[in-house]
């Protein structure tokens, strides 16, 4: 790993994604690039600084991530090698600082790869690592996008009311790197959104969005959301008007409504009320 530089941060989080196997609709990366980009261009005395680079060389099948050839402004062509950046994100209107990482999902020596990630974290004393991913799943695109949010530190679990996950299974890079957070006792979150396995291609803004809005809610911070729920909204209107072109894919997301209507409960959705309001107010607080 190419380290730059060692920011002084305020108590920082740090937030993963990277696209590839965890990544459904590419809605994870999604929220992660969005973060990025709104802080970058924000007028409020927000800091972004490159901290790190992960070698693509130690970490990356080409033949399976391949590097991508563009031609920039000067009309030069461009080589982008696939790989994972770390960022520093100092937002002085907030209570915490945040560290980034964001890339393509390693294809081997995911051990070395984990224990560059967690070693980083150690050197910018990270308070806490937050993992976001998306999984295709049975779910209807009409309705709020559930997010599955997970720890294994005793701790934040006690904090915000989480359990442990209870999968067994395959994993990708998040899982191992949640694997190294419990064994160096690092506290840690997981959260995953749930893309309609119907719509899969990217973007995902509806999903990128509730994810921005769970990391909202447990860091108890506001994100600049600018123009992601307008694009959320035309995303959604967008899979309604090609369902509605195939009746057999209509029905089945009547079908999807329903099952997830009849295990909704009103407390649900007073609970969705007030973590709504809870957000509108930290924004207006801001202002």
């Amino acid at each position: 790993m190419e380290i730059l530089q060692i920011p002084i941060l305020r108590d920082p989080v740090m937030l993963i994604a990277f696209s590839g196997w965890n990544d459904g609709a590419e809605a994870a990366t999604g929220a992660l690039d969005h973060l990025l980009s709104v802080w970058k261009e924000s007028k409020d005395d927000v800091v972004s600084v490159l901290i790190a680079q992960v070698d693509s060389e130690d970490f990356y099948d080409y033949q399976v991530s391949r590097p991508q050839v563009s031609v920039n402004e000067s009309s030069q062509r461009e080589l982008t090698w696939p790989g994972t950046q770390i960022f520093g994100l100092s937002l002085p209107s907030m209570k915490q600082d945040l560290v980034i990482v964001t890339g393509v999902e390693p294809s081997m020596r995911w051990k070395s790869f984990s224990r560059e990630i967690l070693d980083i974290a150690d050197d910018l004393e990270v308070s806490m690592i937050i993992t976001v991913g998306a999984m295709l799943s049975d779910s209807p695109h009409t309705r709020p996008i559930k997010i599955i949010a997970t720890t294994s530190s005793a701790n934040v679990g006690a904090r915000l009311d989480l359990q442990p996950s209870t999968y067994q299974g395959p994993t990708g890079i998040i899982g191992v790197i949640q694997d190294g957070c419990t064994k160096r006792g690092i506290e840690s979150l997981s959260l995953w959104a749930s893309v309609p396995h119907y719509a899969p291609n990217a973007p995902s803004p509806k999903a990128s969005l509730a994810l921005l809005q769970a990391i909202e809610d447990y860091l108890g911070i506001s994100i600049p959301l600018t123009d992601l729920p307008d694009s959320a909204q035309a995303w959604e209107e967008s899979v309604t008007q090609l369902a509605s072109e195939d009746a057999d894919i209509a029905e089945y997301v009547k079908s999807l409504e329903a099952s997830k209507d009849a295990v909704d409960i009103p407390e649900a959705s007073g609970e969705t009320i007030a973590k709504e309001f809870e957000r509108y107010l930290r924004r207006h607080q801001e202002e």
